[in-house]
């Protein structure tokens, strides 16, 4: 049976709760459609008292940064070329730049000052400018690639809708018991090792793969999850979470890639990049245990249990197959 057979089937029995999952998928959908999960860095280099050289880095699309960020500097500073040119009193002032929150997610300007001292600040849509005063003042730094990095791992998990899905199959599979803890936790923990392992160059594979195979783990939590008999799943789910959470890993890092990593603090940022992610994971477990408990008040929701995880994996069924069409392409 097609997935599309599938869903008319479906919706022939569930109307009212396919209504309400078409409307949440959509809602999940959008922001990852409208919004992409990317982070530009320009690097500046004070070259003497009041000059400086600028440029942005390498864009992971191959498009030029310039085409869609536009820097703005404190009045004082003058720019000519790929050099800003600023009074006696040096970089003071606010620097923002136009353009982020569109196609890139935010602006990280790297600035290693004369004394070689380097500070990172990162600009977003929520934070549109930073202030500068002239020299490597604080730690500020630090605090900017923490609460950047933090934010874009809990916004790649909640747009991230294949993770998404794993992690709502799980939560079918497991049900709200005791177990669900470990269960979590052995995917937390083998995200973690392959995220840390690839990003550090320690582990690579092809992205093609990976993705496919993140389709198909959806496949088999959501066609576990509606099992009835005792099966490996079951039993065990902290180990299928393990297991095919050693992929998602290298998924999450496959898109931290292409986010971008300060070089100057890059265990910072890959940690609280984790962190982000857990935060997000934790929210959706949240929310859903919210759901099971309005859902037991509510009798047709509850019913909404199979046909949410034929449609979870129906898609995950589209996805593997696309994904093995562009391997093979």
């Amino acid at each position: 049976m097609t997935p599309a057979a599938l869903l008319r089937r479906l919706a022939g029995r569930h109307r009212r709760a396919l209504a309400l999952l078409g409307l949440w998928l959509a809602a999940l959908t959008m922001p990852a459609v409208a919004h992409e999960l990317t982070m530009a860095e320009m690097n500046v280099r004070e070259i003497s008292k009041g000059q400086f050289s600028w440029a942005w880095g390498q864009s992971a699309s191959g498009r030029p940064i310039a085409e869609d960020l536009q820097p703005r500097w404190p009045d004082d500073c003058r720019v000519e070329d790929m050099s800003l040119k600023c009074p006696a009193t040096g970089l003071v002032g606010r620097v923002s730049v136009e353009g982020v929150g569109q196609r890139y997610s935010a602006a990280m300007l790297r600035i290693t000052w004369l004394d070689g001292q380097t500070r990172v600040y990162t600009i977003t849509a929520a934070q549109p400018a930073v202030t500068l005063y002239g020299a490597a003042d604080d730690q500020r730094g630090v605090g900017e690639v923490v609460r950047a990095y933090t934010v874009l791992g809990i916004e790649h998990i909640l747009t991230g809708i294949d993770h998404l899905f794993f992690v709502i199959g799980l939560l079918f599979l497991v049900g709200f018991r005791r177990r669900l803890i470990l269960t979590i936790t052995a995917f937390t923990v083998a995200h973690s090792l392959t995220l840390a392992s690839s990003v550090l160059g320690l582990l690579t594979l092809r992205p093609a793969p990976v993705e496919a195979t993140i389709a198909l783990s959806i496949v088999l939590v959501a066609g576990e999850a509606l099992r009835r008999e005792e099966t490996l799943s079951r039993r065990l789910p902290s180990l299928v979470a393990f297991l095919f959470g050693l992929v998602h890993g290298l998924g999450f890092a496959g898109a931290l890639q292409e986010i971008g990593l300060p070089e100057a603090h890059l265990p910072v940022a890959l940690l609280t990049f984790n962190v982000g992610v857990e935060i997000g994971q934790l929210a959706v477990v949240a929310v859903a245990w919210l759901l099971t408990r309005v859902a037991a008040r509510q009798r047709w929701l509850q019913r909404g249990r199979v046909p949410v995880l034929h449609v979870i994996g129906a898609m995950a069924v589209s996805w593997t197959i696309q994904r093995l069409l562009a391997m093979a392409g």
